[in-house]
């Protein structure tokens, strides 16, 4: 039996997306910046995934621009937002992603801003009255706090983070990479200036993603050498990415609640299993609490266990495909710095376990039973 529970990582793609696709593989292969019929009928597939984009997120299609995917998206909202509004100090959390970690850390290292990190509680859960203080000190700031974290599935609000933002003349950018098409998003909101999406986090292909700049907060492009994207990255778009993406979040958003209840259940029996079969299970984060963290995204922990890898390869063994992560203390070793920041118990092994609307109980059952297996071995 193959079971896959890395969807966080990466979905399948679903074969509508692929119907969808395919003429712009096979048939349509003209450059959407040419003038000629070819072109032009290329052009209209990417106008077209542009409208159905915007719509679904209820935003203007000229506040829509399409990416190589959610790190490319980002870097330019990072760095072009800190060069264009003359921004001194950042904002984030050591929870989030490299893309926005790494990505900060550079533009630190180089002398152009100074970064501060928001404090979390032990369950990775922002301090709103610290980012308060925090923005207070720092007027004018740029906020980079994530909608859900891939790690540990919490939910930031999102509007509350915005509003203060707001009360503080900081620009308010959110990584929504896993929450696009998961979660309720209010785009409405004008202290919200940028988000980001990936499409393979929703059943799309891999290598397109989208942001989303708010129309009082465009950006200079951080990609130069073409006039693609409106001006905005330059680069040849990747046609059937993007109009794979637009056709994803369709399906995503318009069978979301029907799936959001299927992920929900299955999340809930997998804690059931774990607790039925493996005494101690501990749970990461707020990923147990489905009101407040992703459907989809589970992290546990596992007493008892000295080497994580080997339960990672022995479960691969068994055709089950999930992820891992230390929060490593040792510094012999590069773990994961969502665990690590918050903490979680030592002499644990640690499986992040991320559902899709493809799986099954049966696979929940399986994966259980060979994850004991593997543990009394």
């Amino acid at each position: 039996m193959k079971v896959y529970l890395d969807n966080a990582a990466t979905t399948p793609l679903d074969e509508r997306v692929f119907e969808a696709m395919k003429p712009y593989f096979l048939e349509y292969h003209g450059n959407p910046s040419s003038i000629h019929t070819f072109g032009r009928t290329v052009r209209s597939g990417v106008e077209k995934a542009r409208k159905q984009v915007a719509d679904f997120l209820q935003v203007a299609p000229s506040e829509i621009f399409f990416t190589s995917g959610g790190t490319e998206a980002d870097n330019t909202v990072i760095n072009s937002a800190i060069a264009q509004y003359g921004i001194q100090h950042a904002i984030t959390s050591k929870i989030e992603h490299h893309a926005v970690l790494h990505t900060l850390e550079y533009l630190e290292k180089a002398g152009k801003i100074h970064v501060h990190f928001v404090d979390l509680d032990p369950q990775g859960q922002v301090d709103y009255s610290h980012l308060e203080k925090l923005l207070k000190i720092h007027e004018n700031a740029f906020v980079s706090l994530m909608h859900a974290n891939n790690e540990i599935g919490n939910i930031t609000d999102i509007d509350m983070v915005a509003e203060l933002c707001g009360q503080h003349k900081a620009y308010y950018h959110s990584d929504t990479v896993q929450s696009l098409g998961h979660a309720a998003i209010d785009l409405s909101n004008p202290n919200i200036h940028s988000i980001v999406g990936s499409a393979h986090k929703f059943h799309g292909p891999k290598g397109v993603g989208l942001m989303y700049l708010r129309a009082d907060k465009q950006l200079a492009p951080f990609l130069h050498g073409g006039g693609q994207e409106r001006n905005m990255r330059g680069g040849t778009e990747n046609v059937p990415g993007i109009v794979g993406l637009a056709k994803a979040l369709e399906l995503t958003i318009s069978e979301q609640e029907t799936n959001q209840q299927k992920l929900l259940e299955l999340k809930q029996y997998t804690i059931q299993k774990l607790k039925e079969n493996i005494e101690g299970v501990a749970f990461n984060g707020l990923s147990v609490d489905t009101g407040r963290s992703l459907h989809k995204v589970l992290s546990i922990g596992l007493p008892g266990v000295e080497d994580n890898d080997m339960v990672l390869f022995n479960l691969d063994i068994n055709g089950i495909a999930v992820s891992g992560g230390s929060a490593c203390s040792s510094g012999t070793s590069i773990g994961s710095h969502v665990l690590e920041a918050i903490q979680t118990k030592e002499n644990m092994g640690l499986l992040r376990i991320s559902f899709s609307r493809f799986n099954a109980k049966d696979e929940i059952d399986y994966f259980v039973e060979k994850l004991s297996l593997t543990l009394k071995s």
